[in-house]
């Protein structure tokens, strides 16, 4: 997985007159759990750009007073009206310890029901697994193209490789709709159609003896 850094400095006072302080300079208050000891520090606003506002999913390293600390995002806070960074959590990474993280979800194919004139709804756009460091992938990769109208993905579909979702089997990821187009055009029965057919043409066959 891709990792991006931040730099820090590590914070003496955690009271709110500094975290305000802070705050009014346009830095971010942070903390890094999962250590030997929790490590309070702060970072410019701007240096979460890559890693909050992308699709993608990161890994972090915190350089902090001469001190490099794998991490991932944990928890992030936003002003409700500005949307300014208020604070940030992170957890400490460990070759050893697995991580709970959120990864994004890409769609590959165009599903047959769609082609029919149905519509794809994606239900998530990341999905949370838990893996070893080594292990987290940067993303979760689902082929539709089998998908008539009517068929779901669920997360029980999609296949793991050394990590295992947070999300039950039945949880769906993709859907295909019946959609107003669809409807006109009576691909409501379609599948129906395509099976019949592959059974050779029987129907025309009786059809010419009864003449």
């Amino acid at each position: 997985m891709k990792s991006i850094t931040i730099q820090g400095t590590k914070r003496e006072s955690v009271g709110k007159k500094s975290t305000k302080a802070l705050r009014d300079a346009e830095l971010v208050p942070c903390v890094v759990y999962g250590g030997a000891e929790t490590l309070n520090f702060s970072a410019e606003e701007r240096a979460f750009k890559g890693l909050v506002y992308t699709p993608e999913a990161h890994t972090v390293s915190i350089e902090v007073d001469g001190q490099t600390i794998p991490a991932v995002l944990q928890d992030i806070q936003f002003h409700p009206i500005t949307d300014k960074i208020l604070h940030a959590d992170f957890y400490q990474l460990a070759d050893d310890k697995p991580v709970v993280m959120e990864v994004p979800v890409r769609i590959t194919g165009r599903a047959k029901g769609v082609v029919s004139g149905g519509a794809m709804r994606q239900t998530y756009r990341k999905l949370k697994l838990k893996a070893l460091p080594a292990n987290l992938p940067d993303e979760i990769v689902v082929d539709v193209t089998p998908l008539k109208i009517g068929n779901k993905l669920y997360v029980g579909d999609i296949k793991t490789n050394n990590f295992t979702f947070m999300h039950p089997d039945n949880a769906v990821v993709v859907a295909v709709k019946m959609s107003r187009t669809a409807m006109k055009g009576g691909a409501a029965v379609e599948d129906d159609e395509e099976e019949t057919a592959a059974e050779g043409e029987a129907p025309e066959a009786e059809a010419t003896s009864a003449e």
